[in-house]
């Protein structure tokens, strides 16, 4: 396939890719890349000259995804879906999402290069948004393809109050046209991702890459605050209705239930205090809440348990909660026979990859209502993600190309489950 002098060369050429990737990015520390922005505009047409040399035909769909077509895949083949987002968090970091896109794209390129051809279509698909960053509602382009895209999302806003189906528009996308994304199940043999795994069990095991079994369930939601503004010099301390105090309340309050639940993860990310005068009693905060957990159970009551709390806080201080659920999607479980392909192709490149599971959601989470779906994670320095100090090495980008390499050469297609989704 490729000789080791070879394979190094590919590590070091990807993360010289993802180097370049970074640079489009907001100012300011790390990488910010939201949906529809200009540096989503930019980064695409870098990605597109990374397709062509792949051997794909690169092309924007109506969601906002940039998708990369083998000629088997553009001739209806049964095709495999590789693939993740392009989008970041604010102040995030190079490989979070960018390196599933990248690293399928270098490892085709190098069969390519190989002479060695697929009996398979692909498409690896830059997804638009994942993250949610910019609307607050995410899997925008894993769910067109899945066929579960709702269209109300598309009334969502931003923090300039533009519209997500404006913004779409203005991008290049269609709105109109993205439920014609959906694809056919039987046409498609799964959908893999490779990701950083944004965690240290793969560190403290010492190993470069981990097979993933399973997806971790997440909600999200808006709560809102009210209280009455005063002058914060003239009205005395007793009876006050200060939004800002209670909602403290309700974050700590927040964080003594997360810690009390096994299992169960959650953050309050996001908070906004209006006036936002330094000698103005706050009248309104607003806080984003979202919870995790791969037991759908544990965190349907957590999450029960903390809004009660929250609504028990706001009587107590004489103030008003709205709590508006903007985000859900259950844990999903990776394809057992995906799973075994990508053990199979660990071990043929002597890696050693025990199995493990995902606390974060990814595309995967929409696109398992598609087809199977499979994840192959791979090492990060001290599990750091969503920061911009988020490492990877080259010697481990050179052990999962090679992992994936094998797994695009070896896959079972004969042996694979008629797909059920």
């Amino acid at each position: 396939m490729t000789d080791s002098k070879t394979q190094a060369d590919l590590g070091r050429q990807l993360m010289s890719r993802l180097d370049e990737a970074a640079e489009h990015s907001l100012p300011g520390p790390g990488v910010t890349r939201l949906f529809c922005s200009d540096e989503h505009r930019h980064v695409l047409e870098l990605i597109a000259g990374w397709m062509r040399e792949a051997g794909l035909t690169p092309e924007l769909d109506a969601s906002g995804n940039l998708v990369g077509r083998s000629a088997r895949a553009k001739a209806g083949e049964m095709t495999l879906i590789l693939g993740s987002h392009q989008d970041t968090v604010v102040e995030g970091g190079k490989y979070d999402g960018m390196l599933g896109v990248a690293l399928p794209l270098q490892a085709l390129q190098a069969l390519k290069e190989s002479s060695i051809e697929l009996p398979y279509g692909v498409e690896v698909v830059a997804f638009g948004d994942e993250e949610g960053t910019r609307f607050q509602s995410t899997l925008i382009g894993s769910r067109a393809l899945a066929g579960t895209f709702d269209p109300s999302s598309l009334e969502a806003r931003d923090a300039d109050d533009v519209s997500l189906g404006d913004a779409l528009k203005d991008f290049g996308g269609d709105p109109e046209a993205i439920p014609q994304l959906a694809r056919n199940p039987e046409s498609v043999i799964g959908f893999v991702e490779v990701h950083i795994e944004q965690g240290p069990v793969l560190e403290q095991r010492d190993q470069a890459v981990g097979v993933v079994t399973a997806l971790t369930g997440i909600e999200r939601h808006r709560l809102t605050v009210t209280g009455k503004a005063g002058h914060a010099g003239t009205t005395p301390m007793e009876g006050r209705r200060d939004a800002l105090v209670g909602a403290a309340e309700m974050v700590v309050e927040i964080d003594r239930l997360l810690n009390a639940t096994q299992d169960f993860v959650g953050v309050v990310g996001k908070l906004e205090v209006r006036p936002n005068a330094v000698n103005v009693i706050p009248a309104e905060v607003t806080f984003t809440l979202e919870l995790r957990s791969p037991h759908a159970k544990v965190r349907e009551t957590g999450s029960r348990s903390i809004l009660e709390a929250c609504q028990r806080l706001a009587r107590a201080r004489g103030l008003d909660l709205t709590a508006e659920p903007t985000y859900q999607a259950e844990a999903v479980a990776c394809a057992e026979w995906l799973i075994e392909a990508l053990e199979d192709a660990c071990q043929a490149c002597h890696e050693s990859a025990e199995r493990m599971f995902s606390g974060a959601g990814h595309d995967g989470l929409a696109m398992n209502d598609l087809t199977d779906i499979g994840m192959l994670f791979v090492r990060c320095q001290d599990g750091l993600s969503h920061h911009p100090d988020e490492a990877i090495t080259a010697e481990d980008a050179d052990r999962a190309i090679r992992v994936l390499m094998r797994f695009l050469t070896d896959l079972p297609l004969s042996t694979q489950p008629r797909n059920t989704h």
